[in-house]
């Protein structure tokens, strides 16, 4: 049997039985129950670190190194809206979206052949759903660049299955919150939730000739309002982000903040904040990413 295929097997008995320490794998052999997934924030900078070589891509290959129990992953990225609830994609083979314009080609060369889970997404609806969340499945959205760029760098081999859900056009952090804890049983299935954003995110004050550029104070101020709040676990002080240093200087708009609190609303009691990379690119893109693990 095929790893490939063996995950998906397990990843739908886990769906069909739920939180079982032991499933019914196809074929009548008993298999363990999954590891509990982690929950993983990235800030994905620009689409440009497709192509780098830095300590950026290689922090988060390390990362990959304990993801071997990861059966499948739901994705939050700050380049999906909707209106009228949330949507999420339903297809056996997601496209890519290659939304960004302006850079080099070989950008737009770039592939992610990862596998969807129909049956993953309608689990995900469901969940949503009783949540209070109106949720349909989408069989033609693709992944767009917050999800398949920092996966390609995480996981290259494009092997696990990838779901990915939008956020609600005008929700607010405790919303984006609700919506990871609707989904956190899903990590008990080996399920890893992710939510792809930014720190912080100001384009008008990115400085694009320079990604070496030192940190500027107000994107650094913000930066260590979230790092401190992190370390002391304080993930619902965290959604009062209004009130920290520079808040609306570090984000003009939410959608590049509201995917950390898709993860912070996924975190286990148990979890262990477990950096992934700290740094910042272009003087005001803070590239801060972290895991939730138990």
């Amino acid at each position: 049997m095929s790893s490939d295929l063996h995950r998906r097997e397990v990843l739908q008995a886990a769906a069909a039985v739920g939180v079982a320490g032991v499933a019914e794998a196809a074929g009548g052999k008993k298999v363990a129950g999954p590891a509990v997934a982690p929950a993983f924030f990235v800030s994905h900078g620009s689409p440009m670190v497709a192509l780098d070589k830095d300590a950026y891509p290689q922090a988060l290959r390390s990362f990959a190194e304990g993801l071997k129990d990861v059966l499948a992953l739901v994705v939050v990225s700050a380049h999906w809206e909707t209106a009228g609830g949330v949507r999420v994609t339903a297809s056996e083979a997601p496209p890519l979206i290659y939304d960004f314009g302006g850079f080099p080609e070989p950008l737009y060369q770039l592939t992610y052949p990862c596998p969807g889970e129909p049956v993953l997404a309608r689990e995900v609806v469901s969940r949503l759903a009783s949540a209070g969340f109106p949720a349909v499945e989408d069989p033609a959205r693709g992944l767009d660049h917050g999800t398949w760029v920092p996966l390609r760098l995480t996981l290259p081999e494009a092997r696990l299955p990838v779901v990915q859900l939008s956020m609600p056009r005008g929700a607010t952090a405790e919303d984006v919150a609700r919506m990871g804890e609707a989904l956190r049983p899903l990590r008990s299935q080996g399920v890893m939730l992710m939510g792809s954003g930014g720190i912080t995110h100001n384009l008008r004050r990115v400085v694009f000739q320079d990604k070496s550029a030192p940190a500027e104070p107000w994107a650094q101020a913000f930066d260590t309002w979230v790092a401190q709040g992190l370390s002391a676990r304080d993930f619902t002080g965290l959604r009062a982000w209004s009130t920290a240093p520079n808040a609306r200087l570090a984000h003009p708009s939410t959608e590049h903040l509201f995917p950390l609190y898709f993860v912070l609303g996924a975190a286990l009691p148990e979890d262990r904040v477990t950096p992934v990379y700290e740094g910042f690119h272009h003087g005001t893109l803070s590239m801060r990413s972290f895991a939730l693990r138990t």
